[in-house]
């Protein structure tokens, strides 16, 4: 399976974000680039980094809050535990592309994780009606627990599975969102347009071998 040649144009702050589910976008954080498996959660700053372009962190109060964990030890402990969870997660998510259950010792784990993290909900008012929603903040590494085991489960218990996938030409994962649900590359401006013409080269190539 070849590396994923990301054109600059694709990525948002150094990570690409084309999986439509947050916590797949983190599988992509381990993604094949030229240079072989390359790690994008390399320290603490670029954590920070991530959760700012993926939209979890927006406020300058929680941005202040996440760059004050640069040199926490708490904060590069939950990131050492947080790229472990990843690759736990990854076998998962693999497990489910290829027809099967995720195993019962990690279901186990997101359960622990979802007792020990719960997402707290709250009303409030919005365009003149009372709605109800997740209330999540960051004032320490431990809470982004919370965000990450919530994703997990909601991936886990995701009733139309066989939309989770991964690109046909290279190690990223998906939730197809098509309509027809026929979506086979992470993105067309990736994989996409450079599998059809190497599909187009390839027929060339055998037309001309014919004659």
């Amino acid at each position: 399976m070849r590396a994923s040649t990301i054109e600059p144009s694709e990525w948002v702050d150094g990570f690409l974000f084309v999986a439509n589910r947050l916590i797949l976008d983190l599988l992509n954080t381990r993604p094949v680039l030229d240079q072989g498996p390359t790690e994008l959660l390399s320290d603490v700053q670029a954590l920070e980094r991530w959760l700012i372009a993926a939209g979890v962190v927006r406020s300058t109060k929680t941005k202040a809050v996440v760059r004050s964990w640069r040199h926490m030890p708490e904060a590069a402990l939950l990131l050492k535990e947080l790229i472990a969870f990843r690759e736990r997660l990854r076998a998962a998510v693999v497990r489910i592309e290829d027809g099967a259950a995720p195993s019962e010792e990690f279901i186990h784990e997101v359960n622990l994780g979802l007792h020990q993290h719960p997402l707290v909900m709250a009303i409030r008012r919005h365009e003149g009606q009372i709605v109800r929603e997740p209330h999540f903040e960051l004032k320490r590494p431990s809470d982004l627990w919370t965000l990450i085991f919530d994703g997990a489960a909601n991936l886990l218990s995701e009733p139309e599975r066989h939309r989770i996938r991964q690109c046909e030409a290279c190690v990223l994962h998906f939730f197809d969102t098509s309509k027809k649900g026929s979506r086979r590359w992470c993105s067309m401006n990736i994989c996409g347009n450079k599998f059809k013409v190497a599909a187009y080269q390839r027929r060339k190539r055998d037309a001309a071998s014919a004659e």
